[in-house]
């Protein structure tokens, strides 16, 4: 498999019915460092990793590191108009017991809330999996809270829901998980991922 191996290897530029400009989505670039910072602590924030139950800074500069580490398969896709990011997405490829190439990965994906509604989460999943096919890879996949509904009203118009219900051990250290069409948060001992 051929894995993307440049952070600037294609311009996916992807026109929306809510903007006049073109929107481009495109590997990350080190230039983007503060943009994407706000963009990722946005998209913590939202799943209540902020103030007290944030991610260590660690965390975040290696998560930043591996996009640009041509040993690690962590991608990031960028959503730019008019030179301001307004959305991501961050994604892998792994091996599977079940396929001979590798399979997509898409674990963070996150729009700048005064842009959502405009076609960028679409235009981001879209950019995955041009990315995916280009990498040989036919599977892309990726989960969300069962409260996300407005997400996951896009997601079923872009992919199928297996059913499946993901576990995990339960020594692994619980955060807040935030009820995303509600806004608030259950209860302090639901598990993020």
């Amino acid at each position: 498999m051929a894995l993307p191996t440049s952070p600037t290897l294609r311009l996916l530029n992807r026109t929306t019915p809510h903007m006049s400009t073109a929107l481009i989505i495109r590997h990350v670039t080190r230039q983007d460092y503060a943009q994407w910072l706000s963009l990722w602590d946005g998209y913590n924030a939202f799943y209540g990793r902020s103030g007290p139950t944030a991610l260590p800074s660690e965390v975040t500069q290696i998560t930043w590191t591996r996009f640009f580490d041509t040993y690690e398969p962590v991608y990031a896709l960028v959503a730019e108009l008019d030179g301001q990011l307004l959305g991501l997405a961050h994604y892998l490829f792994h091996l599977s017991t079940i396929h001979i190439n590798s399979v997509c990965y898409l674990q963070d994906l996150f729009t700048r809330e005064s842009a959502r509604g405009k076609g960028i989460g679409k235009a981001l999943i879209n950019g995955v999996y041009d990315q995916a096919k280009q990498s040989g890879c036919r599977r892309v996949y990726w989960q969300t809270h069962e409260t996300n509904k407005t997400a996951r009203r896009l997601y079923d118009q872009l992919a199928d829901n297996t059913g499946f219900i993901v576990y995990r051990n339960r020594d692994q250290k619980t955060e807040p998980q935030i009820d995303a069409d509600k806004n608030t948060l259950p209860t302090p001992s639901t598990p993020v991922h």
